[in-house]
Order: C-alpha cells, then structure tokens, then sequence
C-alpha cells in the first residue's frame, strides 16, 4: 500500500525538477547551480538532484565548469514536435512568403492568458539587423499588434477584456504602450472595424508592426487560430510602409493569386 505522505513527497519532487528546466531555459549561455539555487530560493541540494534527473534523461546538459544548459534530447524533441505541428505547416510556408516580400520579419502568435506566445518566426533572407524575438517567447497582448489583433477577436466588452487581462495593470513597456483600460478597449474597437491592428513602437522602442488574422483553421470554432504580423526596425521600414502593404499583407496570409 502507498503511503500517501511518500506519494506527495514524489509530486513535489517531480513539480521541483520541472521548475527547474523551466529556469534553465532562460537561461541561454548556462547557469551554474549556485545560481539556479538562487534565482528559484530552493536549497541547493534539492536543485543538484533535479539537475542530476535532468541530465540523465538529456533533458540537460553540463558544459565548462558547473554550468548547466538544455540538453540535446530536450532540443530534438522540442524541434520535432515545433516542426510537426499542424499550425506551424500550415503558416510557416506563408511567413516565409511574407519575409521574403517585405525583407522583415514575420511572426504567428497565439494567445495565452494575457500574453501572447510565438509558434513561429522567419527572417528576411538579407539584412544584417534581425529582430531578437524567439519561438516561445512571450509578450505582453496589450502592447503587441498580435495580441490586440486576438483580443479583438474575443473579447466583447470592456469587462470582458478585463476579465482576459487579469488584475494586474498593464505594464509599461515604452513611453507609447497603452496602459490605460478604455483606451485599450477603443483601440480594439478600431481593430475590429479595419480589421488589422498596429504597433507603433509600443511593445520595443523602434520596431513597428502590422497584424491580421491567421487563416481559419478547417476544423476550428469559425476564430482564427492565431495572427500573422510582418514586424520592422523602424529606420528600415517605418511602420506607414507597413500599412500601405496590407493588401499584399493579406493576399500572402489569405493564399490568393496576385491580382
């Protein structure tokens, strides 16, 4: 019979070691233990267990002298998975189209909670300036085009949208992102009108970005799935640029023939 204090023993050992591959990857060029104690106040013998289970698995990996980085298995089966996703066949063909037309950056995000997450990315093919965004990564939805692109899509009211964000207020991210409840809820209110949403370097100071609606998904409730947005450094492609192209914008999102 399993004694049920050893049983709950074993779930916060297992809760432990998934914190701590959640910590380790934010932390790109490797963490040392001594660290990892640190930034999760958990004591250090309890982290050099998760650390030792990790590694084991290949979910974690040891380089130079005590630091610690993802492993090789966690890179191959988060690469196979990422790759063989049926959202990400269906858009990455389209970023790659809309990179290759406007030499800027393309992203597909969805919505989680109050932020929104990136599925995928593509570069232009030249230019030496990239945007620093990253698969996974995540954004606040009030300061990015995507995200007031997807909370225009669900949210109904202003209640609603508070609702969706949470109690926190909304973070301040550049002198231009919109912190303020009502004036986040007229600027859906325009989004859903137009049917695009913009950001003009509210989410970075100097980078612009225009945002549409993923392509519905066939087997989906009648929402976009995502959004689709073409991101630009504000020197290179100011942000009027970006919006003049939205016909072309939509074509490519919405696989049409040139006119």
């Amino acid at each position: 019979m399993t004694d049920p204090d050893k049983a709950d023993d074993r779930l916060v050992g297992t809760d432990r070691v998934l914190a701590v591959l959640l910590e380790l990857g934010t932390h790109d060029h490797g963490v040392s233990l001594d660290e990892l104690a640190a930034r999760m106040q958990a004591p250090k013998p309890s982290v050099h267990r998760a650390l030792g289970s990790l590694t084991r698995a290949g979910l974690a990996a040891r380089i130079g002298r005590g630091q610690y980085i993802l492993g090789d298995e966690f890179m191959r089966i988060a690469f196979a998975h990422h790759a063989a996703r049926p959202d990400t066949a269906r858009i990455t063909p389209i970023l790659e189209s809309l990179s290759q037309r406007f030499s800027e950056t393309a992203h597909y995000a969805v919505l989680d909670g109050a932020d929104i997450v990136y599925r995928a990315k593509t570069d232009p093919p030249t230019g030496a300036v990239r945007l620093t965004s990253t698969i996974g990564g995540r954004n606040p939805a009030h300061s990015t085009a995507v995200g007031k692109l997807l909370l225009s899509t669900i949210a109904d009211s202003v209640q609603d949208l508070a609702s969706l964000l949470g109690p926190s207020s909304l973070t301040t991210r550049t002198p231009r992102t919109i912190v303020d409840l009502d004036e986040l809820w007229a600027e859906l209110e325009i989004v859903r009108d137009q049917g695009y949403a913009v950001e003009d370097e509210e989410n970075e100071t100097g980078i612009a970005c225009v945002a549409v609606a993923a392509p519905l998904d066939p087997a989906g409730p009648g929402r976009p799935s995502g959004a689709v947005s073409v991101s630009a450094l504000t020197f290179r492609t100011p942000l009027s640029t970006l919006v003049d192209g939205l016909p072309e914008i939509r074509r490519i999102v919405g696989g049409r023939p040139p006119a």
